[in-house]
């Protein structure tokens, strides 16, 4: 898929909570790429705007030219927009570009209800952009600020139909649509306007599509909060966001509305004014980036602390310094060859709880591996005078069972990728290890009974099984979420505790 591409044309706000910076976190959360002009800069913070610095009209037509001569943009969000002569250049510049869908958040009137556009400016936007505006989104001061002088009555409204008439006749002035933001008149479960913060139950945003002559409300419920700055801006950029994605006018708003609503409902106070809302309530980061999910567990305290001890125990170390009694080792190789018909087991059931036929496949090619690998197997324990049928005759030790049947139990409780973290220990820990072995400088090669055992886990094959069975976790690890990361660490945490209890049975001063 392409990615959508927003051009934000407003003015910055220093303490973050709106114009550019909402604009850009919001065009993020919804998965767009965000393009920026510049109309003004601003000194302010929760408790208002101390001073706007106003960029030079002609150095946002290069800013906007720049940015669609070489990048492009599906939809352009129009915010803060400082003078008339910077509305005359954005008029010009669109139309010669031919933006597809424009929204216009018309910043207008402050909070505080003080007006932010000079008269002739009010008049530039009224006749330059709202003729070529998708969708205009002002709230009820900006509506009656864009009738005056228009000489279309704007007298105040009372109730809901009021609301809609004046939606219609903003409508009559050229844009597409309007959204006629309700925050400011609140009202009562009858629809009237409230009188008292008491009597407030719900906020109505009132969408008049005047291609289609439709008129759509979307409720919210009324929200007592003081961080609601940037309402407006984030409102408009999750609209054009939505457009972009290719969501028709009614759902891009309705997604619009109900982002807002839930940034207001999981704010947090930041500052001593009026704070912004959350941007981000609906999107997670993930701890690592792609394909590296792996490095990233190795590296966790909480998984090194097991980690060093499966892959530096001291069964380990004997078998690198060659000093690891025999019988021990013969007694592991007993129990390793039991383990692996379980191991097999195990990734047949990953095979048969896989979704695509790679993820089959794949699982399927570890089985056969498996089955390689036995062979070699019961060829090197002929080498120390074990046969086949003494193995399959001699009982499981407990740390065998234990940790065979732990993995086919999440097999069968859990989902494949659950499966495929508890098997995850055993398949990359043994590569780890022989990698490790194979290349240190230390470990005894002549004449060390268990170096043959070294080169079989760093040959090609189980390389190969090691590379497949990690590019499987990878593929998968980053389409899920935060909290299902955590519970999978503990499985592979879980069987690599299982993997030291078996190093711990290879150690103990068990006969055959």
């Amino acid at each position: 898929m392409s990615v959508k591409r927003v051009l934000v044309i407003a003015g910055s706000d220093s303490s973050g909570g709106a114009g550019l910076e909402a604009d850009q976190r919001v065009l993020a959360a919804h998965g767009c790429y965000a393009l920026t002009a510049t109309t003004g800069l601003t000194a302010q913070n929760t408790l208002g705007v101390q001073d706007i610095f106003v960029v030079p009209s002609e150095f946002v037509r290069k800013q906007i030219n720049a940015g669609l001569e070489d990048v492009g943009a599906d939809v352009v969000k129009l915010g803060m927009l400082s003078s008339a002569e910077t509305i005359d250049v954005i008029a010009e510049t669109l139309q010669a570009h031919r933006v597809p869908s424009i929204v216009l958040d018309p910043v207008m009137v402050s909070t505080s209800g003080s007006q932010l556009l000079p008269e002739k400016a009010v008049k530039e936007l009224r006749t330059k952009l709202l003729p070529l505006t998708t969708i205009l989104t002002p709230n009820i001061p900006e509506a009656q600020l864009l009738l005056k002088d228009s000489g279309i009555d704007a007298s105040e409204p009372s109730d809901l139909a009021g609301l809609i008439d004046l939606a219609k006749k903003i409508s009559a002035m050229g844009p597409k649509a309007v959204l006629l933001k309700g925050g400011h008149l609140p009202l009562t479960k009858d629809h009237k306007i409230a009188k008292t913060p008491e009597d407030a139950t719900i906020v109505i945003d009132i969408l008049y599509d005047s291609v289609t002559d439709e008129t759509q409300l979307f409720d919210t419920e009324f929200l007592v909060s003081k961080n609601t700055h940037g309402t407006g801006c984030s409102l408009a950029s999750a609209i054009a966001a939505n457009l972009a994605m290719g969501k028709d006018m009614s759902r891009a708003v309705r997604n619009a509305v109900r982002f807002v609503e839930a940034g207001i409902k999981t704010s947090s106070d930041l500052g001593k004014g009026s704070g912004p809302i959350n941007h981000f309530h609906s999107i997670y980061t993930m701890p690592f980036a792609p394909g590296r999910f792996i490095e990233y567990i190795l590296d966790r305290p909480d998984v090194q602390r097991v980690w060093q001890k499966f892959t530096h125990h001291d069964f380990v170390e004997g078998m690198g310094s060659g000093t690891l009694p025999l019988q021990r080792f013969k007694e592991y190789l007993v129990q390793d060859y039991l383990y692996l018909v379980q191991f097999a087991r195990s990734n047949a059931l990953a095979s048969y709880k896989s979704q695509s036929m790679d993820s089959i496949a794949a699982s399927a090619q570890i089985v056969l591996h498996i089955q390689r690998e036995m062979a070699l197997h019961l060829d090197y324990c002929a080498s120390f005078g074990l046969t086949k049928e003494e193995m399959e005759a001699h009982p499981e030790t407990i740390a065998c069972t234990a940790y065979s049947r732990y993995i086919l139990d999440v097999g069968q409780s859990e989902d494949w990728l659950a499966l495929q973290m508890a098997l995850a220990p055993c398949l990359i820990g043994y590569g780890a290890i022989a990698k490790r072995l194979h290349s240190d400088k230390g470990t005894l090669r002549e004449g060390n009974n268990y170096w043959k055992w070294i080169e079989n886990y760093v040959a090609d094959d189980y390389s190969e099984a090691v590379r497949l069975g990690s590019a499987l976790l990878e593929k998968h690890m980053h389409k899920v979420s935060p909290d299902r990361v955590e519970s999978l660490i503990k499985i592979f945490v879980r069987a690599t505790e299982l993997e030291i209890s078996f190093w711990d049975m290879g150690m103990s001063e068990k006969k055959l």
